[in-house]
């Protein structure tokens, strides 16, 4: 008898973390989730944005990493455009 109860018990355990799991693997990260930029620009999960930090300029974009956003570098220096002498600029 104590060994039936004790498999009912195991089997409910296994099947409640097996849903536990499944809805945390399945459901997409909150959209109220962002990174904010050191001017206070929010930016979306994937979005990317220039950094600047201690005068050094990199690209990063909004990550999720255990729960918590974060920027992730994803290459040095920014994109910038210059004014040529002519007022046309380039890229």
């Amino acid at each position: 008898m104590k060994s039936l109860v004790a498999l009912q018990v195991l089997t409910l355990s296994l099947a409640a973390a097996g849903m536990v799991a499944e809805s945390a693997a399945a459901s997409p990260p909150d959209r109220r989730c962002t990174c904010r930029n050191r001017d206070g620009t929010k930016y979306e999960l994937g979005q990317m944005a220039c950094i600047r930090v201690g005068g050094i300029s990199y690209m990063a974009r909004c990550e999720m990493n255990l729960n918590v956003t974060t920027w992730k570098k994803v290459r040095d220096g920014c994109p910038t455009a210059l004014m040529t002498a002519s007022g046309v600029p380039t890229l």
